[in-house]
């Protein structure tokens, strides 16, 4: 016999067991069934004796492998440590295996009390405490020990006393010795500090000369990497300082001093950047750079340092840092508000600028019809201060930057009225920008026709422009006899 096959006598005597008769073409059809079904309902409980990291198969995982079929699984045979013992009987000449149960004594069931039945779940409330005194019930964990609770408030590195109430608690981990690595000063040499204090005084002192030495030593020396920490954290500090006491100056010759470290090949900055960043972002976004914001020229300073962003978000944005995205995010997080001063508008506004045409396209444009309404409002509500001069500042630089974009995005022709619509306060000005550099764009072709006229020898030129813009012809009169004096 086939022990891979389930037995057609096996099948015959189940069948016969529930009063079916089957022929023997019939039982070997459905034994054949059998077998296959049991040796996939083995194969699967395999793969879960697998996944449990187990070498002896069980009855849970046959049972998990009929639930997996969707089939009720067998009950009753719940045996992980050894094999359910079944019995052998056998007799017609036929052999079976049964498990054999337990005779039960009725009569001892019957006169046997029954227990009384659980409780329904239910919640029953208890005090914590009483006018800030814990009472002693069962629900209330063990008080701690007055004398043990004045030992920790007093002395906590002490330890508790064998013994007493209160010292063995649970989960206190048990004391060991950790090691701590001490943290290491990197010294610089003697000569290093010479040149630490030199360029730092050449750099934002007020001799020009001594100043475009040391932006020169930043941006070429290749023996800056101890000196990198130093110099980024003496940036940082100086911008922090500055920035509070408005000093416009020191501002810009500490985004220059940043600049010329940029521009070194030697010098990798992107373990410094938490603290470059924010001091490039203060000299962009900052509501006051100067004593005098209506009359010294600060966005000068938020032009620079807003290149300065854009130069680092293409140095070191990677799709693991997302740099440019939080950057991004952080100017239109300044536009967001309404309230925001048009110092600040501006500085944002020049960032988004500086990173690329497609933040342009994407977050500024958008934006120009609401920033237009904000223009409006400050020219015609505020007669004179720093907010009109931002003002005018924010709509300088609109001007600027997005005459390029729509003239690439927008089809022709350039309408007014729906420059208007679509950009509000800006929109007239900004259509006769794309018209101008739609004009300028265009190379005129010239063709020429010349016909004597007579016999004065002068020959007429007719000049036909290429620009659609202006239907217009030129007549140029070229003669060969010079004029006469009357």
């Amino acid at each position: 016999m086939d022990i891979t096959t389930f037995p057609i006598d096996t099948s015959k005597t189940i069948a016969e067991s529930i009063g079916v008769q089957l022929s023997d073409v019939c039982a070997r059809e459905v034994s054949d069934a059998l077998s296959f079904r049991l040796k996939q309902l083995v194969s699967d409980a395999s793969k879960f004796m697998t996944h449990s990291k187990r070498r002896k198969l069980s009855t849970a995982d046959i049972d998990d492998a009929l639930v997996a079929r969707n089939c009720d699984p067998v009950y009753g045979f719940r045996s992980s440590t050894e094999a359910v013992p079944f019995r052998f009987a056998s007799g017609s000449g036929r052999d079976l295996f049964f498990k054999e149960e337990q005779e039960l004594d009725i009569s001892t069931i019957t006169g046997t009390f029954p227990g009384k039945a659980g409780l329904s779940a239910h919640v029953r409330p208890h005090w914590l405490a009483i006018d800030g005194v814990q009472p002693s019930i069962p629900e209330n964990p063990t008080p701690i020990p007055n004398e043990e609770q004045r030992k920790d408030a007093t002395d906590p590195g002490v330890k508790p006393e064998k013994g007493v109430p209160g010292s063995q608690r649970p989960g206190l981990k048990r004391e060991e010795a950790v090691k701590v690595k001490d943290l290491a000063r990197h010294e610089i040499s003697v000569e290093q500090q010479l040149y630490y204090k030199e360029i730092t005084e050449s750099c934002v002192g007020s001799e020009e000369h001594r100043r475009a030495e040391g932006l020169q030593s930043l941006a070429s020396d290749p023996g800056l990497h101890q000196m990198i920490p130093r110099l980024c954290n003496f940036v940082s500090e100086g911008v922090r300082i500055n920035v509070v006491q408005n000093n416009l100056a020191l501002l810009i010759y500490l985004m220059r001093m940043l600049k010329a470290l940029l521009e070194n090949p030697s010098l990798y900055l992107e373990r410094y950047l938490h603290e470059l960043l924010p001091a490039v972002a203060s000299c962009i976004l900052s509501r006051q750079l100067c004593a005098r914001p209506e009359v010294d020229n600060h966005f000068a300073l938020r032009d620079f340092a807003a290149r300065l962003m854009a130069q680092i978000c293409r140095n070191f944005h990677t799709t693991s840092n997302g740099l440019q995205v939080r950057v991004t995010r952080m100017f239109t997080r300044a536009l967001a508000n309404r309230s925001t001063p048009m110092a600040t508008r501006y500085g944002a506004l020049a960032g988004l600028c500086e990173i690329g045409s497609e933040v342009i396209r994407s977050l500024v444009l958008p934006r120009v019809k609401f920033e237009g309404e904000l223009i409006r409002d400050v020219l015609m509500n505020v007669p004179i201060g720093e907010e009109r001069v931002a003002a005018e500042y924010v709509k300088t630089l609109l001007l600027r930057h997005l005459p390029p974009h729509l003239k690439a995005i927008r089809p022709l022709p350039d309408v007014v009225r729906d420059y208007e619509a679509d950009y509000g306060y800006l929109g007239p000005q900004l259509h006769s920008a794309v018209c101008k550099l739609r004009a300028s764009a265009q190379v005129p072709t010239s063709h020429a026709q010349g016909a004597s006229s007579g016999g004065s020898g002068a020959k007429v030129f007719f000049v036909s422009p290429a620009a659609a813009a202006q239907n217009q012809q030129k007549f140029v009169v070229l003669s060969s006899n010079p004029p006469k004096d009357s």
